[in-house]
């Protein structure tokens, strides 16, 4: 239930900071059964759908929450991705962008990472 809850606030703390940085929000959990995807995006400067994964970590003593997306979890995520795109044609845009959301909380402090194009 925790780890649930703590999950939720790395979203939602993922999804304000990109609405900070320009990005709009489309969706938000979006599942099928190829796979989920936690954020979808907009970013309008750059025509381009973005698709983003949000990882959480309370310490980085074993790796970063980036680290943990692995070859199946991107898989999944391009499964998603390419289902919501056909399901969903009013969000056709020329380019379409995976990023990564870490973030992880050393000395109490919140820390994010965002990487765009990371896959």
């Amino acid at each position: 239930m925790q780890l649930r809850r703590s999950g939720r606030l790395a979203e939602y703390g993922a999804l304000l900071y990109l609405q900070l940085h320009g990005l709009h929000r489309i969706a938000r959990n979006y599942t099928t059964r190829l796979g989920e995807i936690d954020l979808v995006m907009l970013d309008r400067r750059r025509h381009t759908l973005v698709f983003v994964e949000v990882r959480y970590r309370r310490n980085i003593e074993y790796g970063t929450p980036a680290e943990t997306v692995t070859h199946a979890k991107r898989t999944r995520i391009r499964q998603a991705a390419k289902h919501f795109t056909k399901s969903h044609r009013i969000y056709h845009f020329p380019s379409i962008r995976f990023d990564v959301v870490s973030i992880s909380r050393p000395n109490y402090r919140p820390h994010i990472h965002w990487i765009r194009n990371a896959f």
